[in-house]
């Protein structure tokens, strides 16, 4: 990489990551005036800490290729449907995985091009819809929206990846891929800056 790429991927990743760590500084509902279902969409729209490791795996999913993306449809929603489920239940203990812990995985990944066996793609779907769902079922919870919000956001979660995921899976183009790669990468480093700041605030 040269010094010019490299100081490129650095402002950005510096550019983007405040906005991250802002969002997910303090959980909030926003209220649409629509219904709960509405209201756990727009959560999960305004929620980049939610919604950027989701569109990261949707992007790897599509780089392996359709089966892939066609498992992460299927089970990124889903799993991310039992989290919310499960934090929505009353008495349900306060969990939330450390913010830069999706980022940095996910986008490595994606930033690695790895070629990961389908059972390997699977279990990460599960893990990352269950540890990011359940906070959300959580805030369900605590604002009153219920599962009504868990669903709207699991509509939310099923439309992006579906998008994302057949977007990537139909690049044949060589530099295309190459800026999902980047984009990755973006997503990674965003991930070590929070490490770095979880590490100074402690």
């Amino acid at each position: 990489m040269t010094r010019r790429a490299w100081v490129s991927w650095r402002a950005a990743a510096v550019a983007l990551a405040p906005a991250f760590l802002a969002q997910g500084a303090e959980a909030h509902l926003v209220e649409t005036g629509l219904g709960p279902v509405y209201d756990g969409v727009a959560h999960f729209a305004l929620s980049p800490e939610d919604y950027v490791p989701i569109v990261g795996a949707a992007l790897l999913a599509g780089l392996r290729g359709k089966d892939h993306a066609r498992l992460a449809i299927l089970l990124l929603p889903l799993a991310w449907l039992v989290g919310g489920v499960l934090g929505v239940l009353p008495g349900a203990p306060a969990f939330v995985a450390p913010l830069w812990l999706p980022f940095l995985a996910i986008g490595g990944l994606v930033a690695a091009d790895i070629k990961l066996p389908v059972g390997a793609t699977a279990a990460l779907f599960a893990a990352l819809g269950l540890i990011l769902g359940y906070p959300n079922g959580l805030a369900m919870h605590e604002y009153g929206q219920g599962l009504r919000g868990v669903v709207g956001s699991t509509a939310a979660i099923f439309v992006l990846v579906t998008l994302v995921a057949a977007l990537a899976a139909g690049t044949t183009i060589a530099w295309i891929r190459i800026a999902w790669r980047v984009a990755g990468s973006w997503i990674a480093a965003s991930g070590l800056l929070l490490l770095g700041w979880a590490l100074r605030a402690q």
